[in-house]
């Protein structure tokens, strides 16, 4: 069943008119309902605000990255553990292809339902899956199949046991050493981009977001905390957070603004996959069109480049 948040609530009403429309065969209210459907969709999804878009980003309904991967790709299989310790399963690795292209995907993964949410440990990685993470791309790297990352996490797994198996060497070693990896990368952010957990695997050719993700080196509830300790100011956290794509791509922290669907990814899976999946091709192909050097220096210049300051 559906959920529908409280600035969905008109959304939600002519959505239930529809499928009475449906259910009696009403084909003039079905247009009707339509008509009213496309102009509340509109109304309400042009003129969100930052916090109404951070809830969108972890609506429960918004695809997790195996959805994305049971969308874009055709023979897939998945890689498992680290080589080390375990298998993470808030990291989830596939090979396959998309479009006759073969590729290798990784992705933050969160689960639905609270088996689900417990096994994939709620999105949260430890370090054994950023080290997965880092096995599976340099196997791509091996043999020459470029990399298309999703990012979707509230941040990396802060338990103790994470910390004693070296959870900041995890997410530097995957910042090294994805700077240098001599394959095309592209990341995206799908959801919720949290802080180091997010660009442990964030580091590549092109960084983009979909419309309703964002991007954030602290949760809005935690900068509410620390700032105010006031819960009651997150909203007011959100905003000066400046954590939304359009933010984002104006300080030139992000690459691209991946359209969508505007009524958001939640109500329509397979257009969303698409704009992914149109967007992962044409990076790729466009980076293949250049040179390794050409390509590592851009690389390199991209992420020298992110960030300002003046005295």
């Amino acid at each position: 069943m559906a959920t529908y948040l409280d600035f969905e609530s008109k959304i939600e009403t002519i959505q239930k008119d529809i499928e009475s429309a449906k259910a009696s065969r009403d084909e003039y209210a079905l247009e009707t309902f339509g008509v009213d459907l496309d102009k509340e969709v509109q109304k309400t999804f042009g003129s969100l605000n930052d916090y109404q878009k951070l809830r969108l980003a972890r609506h429960p309904d918004r695809p997790y990255a195996l959805d994305y991967i049971r969308l874009m790709m055709d023979n897939a299989y998945e890689i498992h553990g680290d080589r080390a310790f375990r298998d993470d399963k808030a990291i989830v690795c596939y090979i396959g292809w998309i479009d006759g292209v073969k590729t290798m995907v990784i992705g933050e993964q969160k689960g639905r339902g609270t088996k689900r949410k417990i096994m994939r440990n709620f999105g949260m990685p430890n370090p054994e899956g950023y080290r997965k993470a880092l096995r599976a791309v340099k196997l791509a790297e091996k043999f020459d199949i470029p990399v298309l990352m999703l990012i979707d996490t509230p941040g990396a797994y802060p338990g103790l046991g994470a910390e004693e198996r070296g959870q900041s060497e995890a997410i530097a070693r995957n910042l090294f050493e994805f700077t240098s990896m001599k394959i095309p990368m592209i990341s995206i952010v799908i959801g919720e981009g949290g802080s180091g957990g997010a660009l442990a695997i964030g580091v590549a050719d092109k960084l983009a977001m979909m419309r309703y993700s964002v991007f954030s080196v602290i949760s809005p509830e935690g900068c509410s905390a620390i700032l105010w300790n006031d819960p009651q100011k997150v909203e007011q956290a959100t905003k000066a957070l400046k954590i939304t794509p359009k933010d984002l791509f104006e300080h030139k922290l992000i690459d691209d603004i991946l359209d969508e669907p505007l009524i958001g990814a939640h109500r329509d899976r397979k257009s969303a996959s698409e704009v992914i999946k149109e967007y992962y091709l044409s990076q790729i192909k466009a980076l293949r069109e250049l040179s390794l050097d050409e390509m590592l220096e851009q690389r390199y210049q991209r992420l020298v480049g992110v960030g300002a300051y003046s005295e």
